[in-house]
């Protein structure tokens, strides 16, 4: 079955207004089951943790059921796996702390020029305290890939650590982690996944990655501003803990430093509702074979809804990268192959002749369609591909929420650009 996209995008009311979204790269419009669970949290269950009182009681059961909700998105084995914090930078700041407590100087650690600085410099950071070396994998910039060449070199001296991107919220290229995670495996490597930019577009699988960590930030799936780690249990029993006394040494708490965000981790369980009605409502072509892969319950709700998604957004794909190559002087940086469209997700980034981007961009927010320019703190990107001192680039990203309709609106704003230039 196929998204009916008017009552799909009846779930959003943001897009009620007369504006075209192709900013969801930077964070999707919040999905309506999300906002109403935090409203209902902040009338009704506001309160802080392990109370004796109705209110504490009912809170910490919407926490708890959070945490059990992220478990069955990712497919973790338990919801203790589940670290809840501000974002993707400050729990990745705060694990690379942990982790760095056991390296030793001389020791090496590997980072890509694909990632976002957030998996970039608290690695790097961390490794400066410490004597660590950094080994860099670079990426193709013809197409974007990653240089898996370059990262089995990175790998022969046994690394600490590898921290690498499911997917470029630059380039929109999805990194091939069913071959690069057991090469760091073998190598004695943790491995650490900013997986971001890839949580909105496809499903995600901790146990079949077998990665030790993976991270997301709920607002680019439809949620609150709230960041979500999960970690391998018997890791994050072992690793040490920056926190106040007396705080719990038991997960997840041992790492969800502080009062939490708990109205924004109630608006993350909407969310994770939000896709699971998705999934219930179009993904019944799915069925077969996620059962047969073993997935039941709300895990297999998520799942059909995250393979539904994909399968949409392989048809809004291959549309943005027909449309932006039939713009005159527009210059696509990423995979532009229509026959390896599987490889990214519907991530586009590109210069418009000699335009500043953010004169590009501008000129589109005129005409009612929001897209982002410059770096996104992908800031190894920029410089790789020699944009940086320039402004960077023009970034478009589609969702499954996203038109047909609106892309042909974004390529004909974009010709009369191109032709006032």
């Amino acid at each position: 079955m196929t998204l009916n996209l008017p009552l799909l995008r009846a779930q959003f009311p943001t897009l009620q207004r007369p504006a075209t979204f192709f900013d969801n790269p930077g964070g999707t419009q919040i999905a309506q089951p999300s906002l109403e669970r935090l409203t209902r949290y902040l009338l009704e269950n506001n309160a802080n943790h392990e109370g004796a009182f109705p209110t504490s009681r009912a809170s910490d059961a919407i926490l708890e059921e959070a945490h059990q909700a992220m478990a069955d998105f990712y497919n973790a084995r338990s919801a203790a796996e589940i670290i809840f914090g501000n974002n993707m930078t400050s729990l990745t700041l705060h694990i690379s702390r942990s982790l760095a407590r056991t390296w030793q100087a001389g020791e090496e650690i590997v980072l890509t020029r694909l990632d976002h600085d957030a998996n970039i410099s608290p690695w790097a950071l961390a490794a400066e305290e410490k004597g660590v070396n950094i080994r860099w994998v670079d990426f193709h910039p013809e197409d974007g890939s990653l240089d898996e060449e370059s990262l089995r070199l990175a790998l022969e001296n046994r690394p600490r650590l590898l921290a690498i991107g499911y997917a470029s919220n630059a380039l929109g290229t999805i990194n091939p982690l069913s071959r690069i995670l057991p090469l760091a495996r073998q190598a004695g490597a943790l491995t650490y996944v900013d997986a971001v930019q890839y949580a909105a577009h496809a499903p995600i699988d901790v146990q079949a990655l077998d990665c030790d960590f993976l991270v997301t930030s709920a607002y680019k799936f439809f949620g609150p501003h709230v960041g979500i780690l999960y970690g391998k249990q018997s890791l994050l029993q072992e690793l040490f803990a920056y926190k106040v006394r007396p705080a719990t040494n038991q997960l997840p708490g041992k790492f969800e430093t502080g009062t939490q965000n708990h109205e924004g981790i109630a608006g993350v369980l909407g969310a994770l509702e939000y896709l699971q009605w998705l999934g219930n409502q179009f993904g019944a072509e799915q069925m077969e074979a996620l059962s047969e892969e073993g997935y039941t319950g709300r895990r297999l709700e998520l799942k059909k809804a995250m393979r539904s998604i994909r399968a949409y957004e392989s048809e809004l794909s291959r549309a943005l990268l027909q449309a932006l190559q039939s713009v005159p002087g527009l210059t696509l940086y990423g995979q532009s192959d229509p026959n390896k469209l599987h490889q990214r997700v519907a991530t586009y980034s590109f210069r418009l002749g000699n335009l500043h981007p953010r004169r590009v961009a501008e000129e589109l927010a005129q005409r009612g369609i929001y897209v982002w320019d410059g770096n996104y703190y992908a800031i190894h990107v920029t410089e790789r591909l020699g944009l940086e001192e320039s402004g960077g680039m023009v970034r478009v990203g589609g969702v499954h929420y996203n038109t047909l309709e609106e892309v042909e609106q974004l390529r004909q704003a974009l010709l009369e650009i191109s032709a006032a230039e």
